[in-house]
């Protein structure tokens, strides 16, 4: 009740110098945790029949709870260090979903999963340090936070933005960063039908829409010109990941381009609702009936 009527609440460890993790809860973020938690029940009732006669369940439900754990955590995170601890906690528990089968064409496409993510990663990971330098404290604060800092350092934060929008796109599936996931569909339905249409590709747009609302600011980020190329770049996504889909004749595969194109309609909402301000964010993300519409189709 609390979050509905603005309030944001806290949690904070020191975990080293100049450096904490911190959970908070605001509006945007319970948006992402009802709608993955509730989802993840479903999910979660349909796995216990899919899996019913499979090998090695208990493997692929200790692995199951942990990614909705880092989902819940990414959610909740308070500033840009927790994010990246967060984020890569879920590549690392969603590697064995995709790996679960054990054939040579599942273990294949795990690798190339991990071998996209962990690049992302690498560089968000760049990026969040070099801001760091830069900005101090990269507490998520609605409007953003470094409309104050001088115009020499502008050049430098528009690099940084490039390097988050990479490491981030990787799990949001922007073109061209999105051959890991019509490949990681050789995964169990569960995994296909959640950890990417919930969990991975939606982390990734909620990322993006983190950075650019709550990091650099919409109108910041304008001023630095970078929301432009960013809706080209999306607006490229969606019409290439529909196009593809409609000439898939494996079911997965057509779903998985779709996400592709589906998920960037989030992300492209985050760079053209300038004139909306702040509250655009919430719009941005996606409502919640193409959140679950887009779950459902991802089940089939």
């Amino acid at each position: 009740m609390g979050v509905y009527h603005g309030q944001v609440y806290e949690v904070r460890w020191v975990i080293a110098p100049n450096l904490e993790l911190l959970l908070h809860a605001d509006a945007l973020s319970m948006l992402f945790v009802t709608l993955s938690a509730l989802l993840w029940l479903v999910t979660t009732v349909y796995a216990i029949g899919y899996l019913e006669h499979s090998p090695h369940r208990s493997r692929f439900f200790g692995f199951f709870s942990l990614c909705v754990s880092a989902t819940v955590g990414l959610a909740l995170a308070g500033n840009l260090v927790t994010f990246v601890m967060f984020y890569e906690f879920l590549t690392l528990a969603t590697y064995p979903l995709v790996a679960h089968k054990g054939s040579h064409e599942a273990r294949k496409a795990a690798r190339l999963y991990l071998a996209y993510t962990f690049t992302g990663g690498l560089l968000l990971l760049v990026a969040v340090v070099w801001l760091k330098s830069i900005a101090g404290p990269l507490t998520f604060v609605q409007g953003g936070i470094l409309d104050s800092l001088p115009a020499e350092t502008h050049s430098a934060l528009r690099w940084i933005f490039l390097l988050m929008i990479v490491g981030l796109g990787v799990k949001a599936a922007l073109v061209p960063l999105h051959g890991w996931l019509p490949k990681a569909m050789v995964a169990p339905a569960p995994v296909s039908a959640l950890l990417h249409a919930v969990a991975v590709v939606k982390a990734g747009a909620f990322g993006i829409v983190r950075v650019v609302y709550d990091v650099y600011g919409v109108e910041f980020a304008a001023v630095l010109g970078v929301l432009v190329p960013l809706g080209i770049v999306v607006a490229f996504t969606i019409v290439y990941g529909s196009t593809l889909a409609l000439f898939q004749d494996e079911l997965k595969k057509r779903l998985a381009y779709s996400t592709v194109s589906q998920v960037s309609y989030i992300v492209l909402g985050t760079a053209i609702l300038r004139a909306v301000g702040n509250r655009g964010r919430y719009c941005a993300f996606g409502t919640p009936r193409h959140y679950e519409n887009h779950f459902v189709l991802c089940c089939r």
